[in-house]
């Protein structure tokens, strides 16, 4: 399921992922940060795909929605903070 680098420039990198029904997740990466190996991302699309997996599991999310649950949007943050501040 992961994709591995879709593209990459002298300023991000382009990583892909895609679930068995479709579900398409990306994640841009400054090319500066070497601190982010393939195996941390891998992990990162895992963490995603399960939240996203417990978001729609959810009997009161109606599917095609926007997303607002706060638990969700605070594991994205939680996943997105280590590779920001690694990059400064």
């Amino acid at each position: 399921l992961y994709l591995g680098i879709l593209y990459s420039t002298e300023a991000h990198k382009v990583y892909g992922f895609v679930t068995n029904t479709k579900i398409k997740f990306i994640i841009i990466v400054e090319s500066s940060n070497t601190t982010l190996r393939d195996n941390e991302i891998r992990q990162m699309f895992r963490k995603l795909h399960i939240a996203y997996t417990n978001l729609l599991s959810n009997p009161f999310y109606i599917p095609g929605a926007s997303i607002d649950s706060k638990k969700f949007f605070s594991l994205v943050d939680s996943l997105m903070a280590p590779s920001a501040s690694l990059a400064s």
